[in-house]
């Protein structure tokens, strides 16, 4: 059986995330063709990177990225380091021909993207960027009920991540609240999450208009002396889309009371959907073609229980009946990249799915500084 050795650079929460995905698919899927391990860790010191590998039981610790990434015993990279970190970090994993695996977003900005993913391509090297949200099965089932046509042609959608993270002035900030790290703010961090799904589910993006909001201009800075915030804390988006279709993405790190607030509804003619990641285990679907009786009979929503129902080969542990969760939407993302790798096949989410997130990031924040409407096609070309 083949044996796919994984690279890990960073052992944040995403880190631990992906080696949990890694360490636990034999539990979630029946008769996998191959079996992958963490062969190698590399963090900011290599004692912390030993002290891991000992710890998590992991193939070696590394002194610095470079040695993991040309090493022959490692066949994947997977990044899991901050934003500013990705670009040299994938122009050398794709010039060491390893196959790569990287947490959202793909860089800095659209120019950085496109570069990535034109040299991804042009190796043929089997590259995803981590979108888990795809993953769950209320998405993937969305996708369904999109694709059969049940909605018919979409007309309009709206989308919003609302955290809380942002509201204490006292916390110290993270490396996500500071622009130069992140490469901007809520809309580069919980924004690329919301524009992947509504460009999965309803096609590419055509122009947005965008505002910016910086409600704590002064807070704690990392080390916990004052600083200016640099980075939107909220971002607002209208959205036009290829096919006509209209819609709003809402972003926000100061929403009192959110949690993981991600949610969504869509619409078109003759049906509608809609998504809330509180309450993963459904899709709420409704269906216009129906008619309405008298007193209303049984039409209006209904709850899709899609629960833990994934496709083959999907195990059953958990049980297809249990609850699904947010790290479930991560284990089925490693599996599919995996898959690919072992079948040699491209999957996706890929680098050029990537760039065009990062064109509408770039499109936001353009019309946010010059508020106007800022067409796509506008950061594509501008490289």
């Amino acid at each position: 059986m083949k044996n796919i050795r994984v690279g890990l650079l960073g052992f944040g929460a995403m880190g631990k995330a992906h080696a949990y995905c890694i360490d636990n698919l034999k539990y979630f899927f029946s008769e996998i063709p191959f079996s992958a391990t963490v062969g190698g860790i590399c963090t900011t010191s290599y004692e912390r990177s030993l002290s891991i590998a000992e710890q998590y039981g992991f193939g070696r610790a590394f002194a610095d990225e470079d040695e993991l990434i040309f090493s022959d015993d490692i066949d994947v990279i997977d990044i899991c380091t901050p934003n500013a970190m990705h670009y040299e970090t994938l122009k050398k994993a794709i010039s060491a021909g390893k196959l790569i695996y990287c947490e959202k977003p793909l860089c800095l900005n659209y120019k950085e993207a496109a570069e990535i993913a034109k040299l991804a391509s042009e190796s043929g090297i089997i590259c995803n960027i981590v979108f888990n949200n795809r993953h769950l099965a209320p998405i993937m089932r969305a996708k369904e009920i999109i694709e059969e046509g049940s909605l018919g042609r979409i007309l309009s959608f709206s989308c919003e991540y609302l955290h809380n993270s942002a509201l204490d002035t006292k916390r110290n900030a993270g490396w996500k609240q500071r622009r130069d790290v992140c490469g901007g703010g809520v809309l580069v961090d919980l924004g690329s999450h919301c524009i992947d799904l509504m460009y999965f589910l309803c096609g590419s993006f055509s122009s947005v208009y965008g505002e910016s909001q910086i409600a704590f201009p002064e807070r704690a800075g990392v080390d916990g002396s004052p600083w200016k915030t640099d980075a939107d804390e909220a971002f607002y988006m209208l959205c036009n889309m290829e096919n006509g279709a209209k819609g709003t993405i809402t972003l926000s790190k100061i929403t009192s009371g959110a949690n993981d607030g991600l949610a969504f509804s869509i619409h078109g003619e003759r049906g509608s959907i809609s998504f809330s990641l509180m309450q993963p285990n459904y899709l709420r679907f409704y269906d216009g073609s129906e008619k309405t009786p008298e007193l209303g009979g049984y039409c209006g929503y209904r709850d899709i229980e899609c629960v833990g129902r994934y496709p083959a080969p999907a195990g059953a542990f958990p049980s297809p009946k249990a609850p699904s969760s947010w790290l479930r939407g991560h284990v089925q993302s490693m599996y599919d990249f995996l898959r690919s790798v072992y079948t040699s096949t491209p999957s996706a989410p890929s680098f050029d799915d990537a760039a065009h997130v990062q064109a509408v990031i770039d499109a936001a924040y353009l019309s946010d500084k010059e508020n106007r409407a800022v067409k796509i096609s506008e950061i594509e070309k501008s490289i």
